[in-house]
């Protein structure tokens, strides 16, 4: 059988509502979710054992493949159904790690989606899921790899219709560790920050056929609660927001999920590739990405 390839799209958090923290010391979520069109690539040569190789350009930045979601996320498929076929995983990297982006997420769930392909599994099958949600928290929304609102700890995924937005996303090349950030939010076990007053008056998405500024003025009555926490962790957070907020045409920015990678949504395309090339211009080591979410 001839390789098998798959596209790790990157993650934005449009909006992210922290609702608490559960007695099992998980946080549960609300958070609509976004894919970008800049993504990882994930190869499968089917045969032979289990390996993964990491190319690209932030190939340095993936660390030990025993520590990989991809070489996770196989091993527990591969534990939970009898006979999986597996082979060899290449990865070619190009999205930052440790950004709040999703980047080893979204390849743990090509990963999955490869694996399926080549067992003939279906993407609902209940093992799978078990495995995605085991494998990590963003793991399911990555495994769908569409507009979802998310809500639990990652595992109620309701789809949605969201537009194609023009964007431009920013990492500092400063990793920022999620757990770190949960840690400064500084929830106890059992402790609420939504109320039942709160979900009652929890904002309703535009239906299909919705405008971008339809979405952004809906985004605007929510926020990212982990951005306070973690612009205490990397103050650099401050500044890629700062730049994306005073560029022309812009109709939202904040960060994405745990940071350090901030995004802006934009009316149109040439909007968002003029602040990108100018962002670049003034800070030649960020990473920098125009396109779309959708």
């Amino acid at each position: 059988m001839s390789a098998l390839i798959e596209e790790g799209r990157a993650k934005v958090n449009l909006s992210l509502r922290v609702v608490g923290r559960r007695a099992d010391g998980y946080h549960d979520l609300e958070s609509v979710v976004a894919f970008a069109d800049c993504a990882d690539r994930l190869t499968l040569e089917p045969g032979g054992e289990l390996k993964l190789t990491t190319t690209g350009p932030l190939a340095a930045a993936c660390g030990e493949t025993s520590d990989n979601l991809v070489f996770k996320a196989a091993k527990l498929l591969a534990e939970a159904v009898p006979g999986l076929k597996l082979g060899a995983f290449a990865l070619d990297k190009v999205l930052p790690v440790a950004a709040g982006i999703g980047g080893g997420s979204a390849d743990a769930a090509a990963a999955l989606r490869l694996l399926a392909r080549l067992n003939n599994l279906s993407l609902d099958d209940p093992r799978l899921q078990k495995v995605a949600l085991a494998t990590g928290a963003d793991v399911p929304v990555c495994l769908l790899s569409s507009a979802c609102d998310m809500t639990g700890v990652g595992e109620q995924l309701l789809p949605l219709a969201l537009p194609s937005m023009p964007c431009v996303m920013v990492n500092p090349r400063v990793p920022v560790a999620t757990k770190d950030v949960f840690q400064a939010l500084g929830l106890r076990n059992g402790e609420l920050l939504v109320g039942a007053t709160s979900v009652l008056e929890a904002p309703a998405w535009p239906e299909e056929g919705g405008s971008i500024s339809d979405w952004v003025e809906v985004l605007e009555t929510v926020a990212n609660d982990l951005e306070a926490p973690a612009l205490r962790i990397e103050p650099v957070i401050g500044e890629v927001l700062e730049s994306l907020r005073d560029s022309a045409g812009v109709k939202l920015a904040r960060m994405s999920g745990s940071g350090a990678t901030c995004f802006a949504i934009y009316g149109a395309p040439t909007d968002a590739h003029a602040a990108a090339e100018k962002i670049r211009r003034d800070h030649p080591g960020w990473w920098v990405h125009a396109g779309t979410l959708s």
